[in-house]
């Protein structure tokens, strides 16, 4: 089977936007390390049906596959650079959801 690309989808509250904002300063180079790109955020998003799970701001991002945003998750660069993110914001989830696999 071949590796499919993932989509990370992060949910979080701002809480002190100083803090987050150093945070945001290092995290595209990161990404991009672990070939990484960005897509969007939202701080205004809105549910159409069922309860909202989502609060604050949304973001989307994707890797070429698993085993990259995982090594990326696992950074210790990535990790001390969080640091900033869990002090500035109450992060709800950061979910990992897989692409469809290319079809034959």
């Amino acid at each position: 089977m071949s590796e499919v690309a993932v989509y990370m989808i992060a949910n979080l509250v701002i809480e002190n936007a100083d803090e987050y904002r150093k945070y945001e300063k290092g995290f595209f180079s990161i990404l991009k390390r672990f070939g990484g790109e960005f897509i969007t955020f939202d701080d205004n998003h809105e549910t159409f049906e069922g309860a909202s799970p989502t609060e604050g701001r949304v973001i989307i991002f994707k890797f070429p596959s698993e085993k990259a945003a995982k090594q990326w998750y696992n950074d210790d660069e990535y990790q001390a650079l969080s640091e900033f993110r869990r002090a500035g914001t109450t992060l709800k989830s950061l979910t990992m959801i897989h692409a469809l696999p290319a079809r034959s």
